[in-house]
């Protein structure tokens, strides 16, 4: 497998949701680096970060439009996007899709860091709207 198709795979898992194979997937030293520049670091951290994360958001989806590869690095735009999840419900209200990039490092067929680079506002706008508002 090149590394181009080791980071479409994995993306594939992540529109998947697929955790455990994911979680394959990645060496044992992975690190993930979100678009606020915060790491994870590890495969069990991630296992639960990913667990986390699709039971916020149980649609996220990534997708692909330009690959550009350099050695083992491998760069991907497009979009991601999804549902941010309110009492266990998709409410059409929370859908979100922004412009996204990845750049990956692949190692031995294997993802050794995910860095992600994607436009936050549209998640946070959704989450201030849905946070409950106390009376004064």
């Amino acid at each position: 497998m090149s590394s181009v198709e080791t980071v479409l795979h994995f993306m594939n898992l992540i529109n998947q949701r697929e955790v455990d194979k994911l979680v394959e997937l990645m060496t044992e030293d992975h690190v993930f680096i979100d678009s606020l520049g915060q790491s994870v670091r590890g495969r069990a951290n991630m296992q639960a970060a990913w667990r986390g994360y699709f039971a916020f958001c149980p649609d996220y989806w990534v997708s692909h439009e330009d690959i550009f590869q350099h050695g083992n690095v491998v760069v991907v735009f497009g979009s991601a996007g999804g549902t941010i999840a309110a009492k266990r419900e998709l409410p059409p209200e929370n859908k979100w899709r922004t412009p996204a990039a990845w750049r990956a490092v692949v190692e031995s067929r294997l993802v050794k860091e995910w860095r992600v680079y994607a436009d936050n506002k549209p998640v946070y706008d959704i989450m201030a709207k849905s946070k409950p508002h106390r009376e004064t």
